[in-house]
C-alpha cells in the first residue's frame, strides 16, 4: 500500500519544472592549512584537489533532478571559458543547457571557495550584478515563452541571486507568460527586486530577506514579529502563500487556510550553502501536486536541513530524504 510520501515522490518523477534565474559555477579548492604566511597574517592553503559544481538556479535544478523531476533552466551566461565549464557541468549532471543564453556583454558568475578540512578559508567572486541589456532581456524572455509553449511545465521557480538576470522587465514578462497558461509560480527572492513578485503562488524569503525587503524588525525567534511582517508582505504582493525559513527556528508558513510554524529538525550544521535552493525545489514539487501548505512546509523544512550537514553546495540525497521523511512522518 503506497503512502502519501510514496505518491509525492512518484508524481515528482512525472513533473516538469521551469527554473528561471541566476546560474553560477561553484568552484572549490580543497586543501590543508599548516602554517601562516610570512607575508601577511593569513593562512597558507596547500591545494590538494579542485572541483566545480553548479550553483544558484542550477542547484535548484539539481535538487529537482535528484527527486526525479525534469527541470529546464533558463538563464544568461557569458561567452567566456567559465561558460563552457558551466555547460559541461550541465551535461555531466544530465541537465538540458538549451535554456542558457550566451551574452557577450557579461561574464559567467563564478564563486570560488577555498576549503581546509570542513572550514571555508575564503571565497572569491567573479561576476557582474548589472541588469541584462534590453537585447539580452529579449533573448531570455523569448526562451521562456518557447519553453512554456513547447514543454508545458507544471510549475515555475524564480530563483533570484541579484546577479542581473531577473530585471523588472524579465520578472514582469515571466509572470505574465506563466499567468497566461495558469502555471503556478514559486519565488526565492533577494533584496533588489523583493516587492516585484506580485500575485505569485508561493513566496519564500528567509528571515533576513524578509527583514531587509520590508525594512522592518523581524526576529526568527519571535513569531509575533514574523506573523506581522508576513501579513504586511502579503498585503503588498497579493501572493497566495508565504513560507519563511527561520534558520534554527524552523519554518513559518501562511495562506488563507491558516498559519503553521514547524520547528527545525535537530542537525549537525556544517554548511548552509545552497539550503535555500533545496527548500524551494521541494516546495515547488509539492506545490505542483496541489499539496496543502502545511505539507509543503513540512517536506521543505526537512529537506533544507539535510543538505546543511554536507560541505559545499550539494543537492539533496533522495534516498536519505525518503528515509528521514518516512521516519518523521512529515506526510500523513
Amino acid at each position: 500500500m503506497s503512502t502519501a510520501l510514496d505518491r509525492f515522490l512518484a508524481q515528482a518523477r512525472d513533473t516538469t519544472v521551469l527554473v528561471v534565474g541566476d546560474v553560477m559555477l561553484d568552484a572549490y579548492l580543497w586543501g590543508r592549512v599548516d602554517r601562516i604566511s610570512p607575508e601577511a597574517p593569513v593562512p597558507v592553503v596547500h591545494v590538494q584537489q579542485r572541483s566545480a559544481r553548479l550553483g544558484g538556479a542550477a542547484n535548484v535544478a539539481l535538487n529537482l533532478r535528484a527527486l526525479g523531476a525534469t527541470p529546464i533552466v533558463i538563464s544568461a551566461i557569458g561567452t567566456d571559458a567559465a561558460a563552457t565549464d558551466l555547460e559541461r557541468c550541465f551535461q555531466e549532471a544530465n541537465l538540458d543547457s538549451v535554456g542558457l543564453v550566451r551574452c557577450a556583454t557579461r561574464p559567467t558568475t563564478v564563486k570560488t571557495r577555498v576549503i581546509s578540512g570542513h572550514q571555508h578559508v575564503v571565497r572569491v567572486d567573479e561576476e557582474t550584478t548589472a541588469d541584462l541589456t534590453p537585447a539580452d532581456e529579449d533573448a531570455v524572455l523569448k526562451r521562456i515563452e518557447e519553453t512554456i509553449s513547447y514543454r508545458r511545465p507544471a510549475a515555475l521557480v524564480i530563483e533570484d541571486y541579484n546577479k542581473g538576470v531577473l530585471t523588472p522587465r524579465t520578472i514582469e514578462g515571466t509572470l505574465e507568460l506563466a499567468a497566461q497558461v495558469g502555471i503556478p509560480v514559486a519565488v526565492d527572492p533577494k533584496l533588489k527586486n523583493f516587492l516585484r513578485y506580485r500575485g505569485v503562488s508561493l513566496f519564500k524569503p528567509n528571515v533576513k530577506e524578509l527583514r531587509e525587503g520590508l525594512k522592518v524588525d523581524v526576529n526568527g525567534a519571535d513569531m509575533g514579529s514574523v506573523r506581522s511582517a508576513v501579513a504586511r508582505l502579503e498585503q503588498e504582493l497579493g501572493n497566495t502563500a508565504t513560507m519563511v525559513t527561520l534558520s534554527e527556528h524552523g519554518v513559518y508558513a501562511h495562506d488563507a487556510q491558516g498559519e503553521y510554524h514547524l520547528a527545525a529538525h535537530p542537525r549537525k550544521i556544517v554548511d548552509v550553502s545552497g539550503a535555500g535552493d533545496t527548500v524551494i525545489a521541494v516546495a515547488t514539487l509539492a506545490m505542483a501536486q496541489g499539496l496543502p501548505l502545511q505539507h509543503i512546509a513540512a517536506l521543505s523544512n526537512l529537506a533544507g536541513g539535510l543538505v546543511c550537514e554536507e560541505v559545499g553546495v550539494v543537492p539533496i540525497d533522495p534516498e536519505r530524504f525518503r528515509r528521514e521523511a518516512a521516519q518523521a512522518a512529515v506526510l500523513p
